[in-house]
């Protein structure tokens, strides 16, 4: 069975920018890899031992020293939501990236697997961390009167 770090969706999306104040949206795809649930079975000899893993959370460290914890995989961004917050994991930016490395943010994602498994008349619970990371720019836009 193989359990992946989230396959990161971000808006805005690595190489453009944001802007302080207006909404990141941020998501995982649904594949069993990187989200499940992911089921596998082993057998030897008599005994066969079955085990589900699914992601609990997703901890988005966003490189400005705050964090979002989110219980979904997130909802993508779609064009047609405007500057609309994400119902479910999403995050604003207090302040540009132009005093960070590259000028950008460096995101760090950590998913929590629940892995339940089963056999031979017993079964239990494990938990495992998988963490994917990418880079965001944040700019600010300076309005004039």
């Amino acid at each position: 069975m193989k359990l992946s770090g989230p396959d990161i969706g971000i808006v805005p999306k690595p190489g453009k920018q944001g802007l302080v104040g207006l909404p990141v949206w941020m998501w995982t795809a649904k594949t069993p890899e990187a989200y499940g649930p992911n089921t596998a079975s082993a057998t030897a000899g008599a005994v066969t031992v079955t085990a589900t893993a699914k992601v609990s959370q997703i901890v988005w460290d966003m490189g400005d020293g705050h964090s979002v914890t989110c219980t979904t995989a997130g909802t993508p961004y779609d064009p047609s939501y405007g500057n609309r917050q994400s119902p479910d994991c999403g995050y604003l930016y207090r302040q540009s990236s132009k005093d960070e490395p590259g000028q950008k943010y460096a995101v760090a994602a950590t998913s929590t697997w629940v892995i339940e498994w089963n056999g031979a008349g017993q079964s239990g619970q494990l938990t495992q961390t998988r963490q994917s990371q990418t880079q965001i720019t944040i700019g600010q836009l300076k309005v004039l009167n």
